[in-house]
């Protein structure tokens, strides 16, 4: 099998690198390899995946283990490492319960579905509008498709799952002037990772946190991508310090094996009974014993610190390369290790100057550029990125 053989067979999905793409075969720490040997610096980390970089040995130590134990069984059955994993994430979090599936979209889902429910089961059987951001992102299934406030992604669905209004992020009154008598929740992303790498705001979270106590309404976080530890916080939320009623996470959870989770407090979790949501592959024993091992890595002693002091490192980097391409870079902006660099010109150039020259970056919307590097990337892979970056930019 060579690279120009995947276009007969893989359904043309999916945004490649722009030029030739890589074939990766391999992958170690921040660095993955192609078919020819090129190594490569990967500060697009799986988009958030690769949380501890690729094959970090506790993670796939964890997962062998547990392979040579039981590989899966259904889900009308407890194994130990979802337990460990759930009663971990509980602790850890102020959540009261936790449902395991398989991706963010999956989480989302459960999010939009127990919170429908949970106002029916209060007796308000008119209430099934969910407010969700502009230039928010929520996944791909038909409700999550819906429950993103970006137009190009519902062009050719139509007609979209009804239920949902979009408020302007950031912008308290626009939420505000959109909630009413059908409405059971509000969803959001406190910082947009696919929309172009958006800070909420503290006055904005805390805003809507007064806004869903005063209403009735259920406040839900999706973190699937700014969640575990990508903020320097274990959840986004504690960043702004507020409780959640329901939130999400996936990709970095499962250290590269496929998991999401949604999580909430107990009165919203007792809304559901057996039957009414479920995943046959989630909870895996193998992924879960493997998310397990990404948490312990994450809640180790000063690991989080440690996030927030490299992030801020590559931030100063990148707003030092805005002062040197003052009219090429219109902004640069994140938390943690979730960045954006923002441009006038053409980021996909930029994205493949960088490629040919050894770094992964990820370019979205045609000019901005994401960094979501490994959390324990250390200064020397930044200092080389940052280098590159220059180079591509100079280019």
């Amino acid at each position: 099998m060579v690279p120009e053989d995947e276009g007969k067979y893989i359904m043309n999905t999916y945004g490649r690198q722009v030029g030739k793409t890589p074939y990766l075969v391999r992958g170690s720490g921040t660095r993955v390899y192609d078919d020819e040997g090129k190594e490569y610096l990967d500060f697009v980390g799986g988009l958030a995946v690769n949380a501890l970089g690729h094959c970090h040995p506790a993670v796939v130590q964890a997962a062998k283990d547990q392979l040579d134990k039981l590989i899966h069984t259904s889900n009308l059955y407890y194994t130990e490492p979802q337990v460990e994993l759930a009663r971990s994430l509980v602790d850890n979090t102020g959540a009261a319960k936790a449902f395991f599936c398989n991706s963010g979209a999956e989480a989302n889902e459960a999010a939009i579905k127990i919170a429908r429910k949970y106002a029916k089961a209060k007796g308000n059987v008119e209430r099934y509008e969910i407010i969700t951001a502009t230039d928010s992102f929520h996944g791909r299934t038909m409700a999550t498709l819906t429950a993103t406030g970006q137009e190009k992604f519902h062009k050719g669905y139509e007609p979209l799952l009804p239920g949902f209004r979009y408020g302007v992020f950031n912008d308290l009154e626009s939420f505000l002037a959109q909630a009413g008598e059908n409405t059971c929740a509000v969803m959001i992303e406190p910082v947009q990772g696919e929309g172009g790498v958006h800070v909420a705001t503290q006055d904005f979270i805390h805003g809507l946190r007064r806004l869903c106590d005063e209403q009735g309404l259920l406040l839900i976080f999706d973190e699937v991508q700014c969640g575990l530890g990508r903020t320097g916080n274990l959840l986004a939320a504690d960043y702004f310090g507020v409780q959640a009623d329901i939130f999400t996470l996936a990709k970095a959870l499962g250290g590269g094996l496929p998991i999401g989770a949604m999580l909430c407090t107990e009165n919203v979790a007792s809304t559901f009974s057996p039957g009414d949501h479920a995943s046959t592959f989630g909870g895996n024993p193998v992924v879960c014993a493997a998310a397990l091992a990404v948490l312990n890595e994450i809640l180790k002693k000063d690991f989080l610190s440690e996030v927030e002091r490299r992030g801020n490192y590559l931030r100063e980097g990148l707003l030092a390369l805005q002062g040197r391409f003052p009219g090429l870079v219109k902004d640069v902006r994140g938390l943690g290790l979730i960045l954006g660099m923002e441009l006038t010109g053409d980021g996909l150039a930029v994205q493949r100057n960088c490629a040919e020259a050894g770094l992964l970056i990820n370019c979205i919307a045609g000019r901005i550029l994401r960094f979501l590097p490994p959390l324990n990337v250390n200064q020397t892979d930044i200092d080389t990125a940052l280098a590159i970056l220059e180079e591509g930019l100079e280019k």
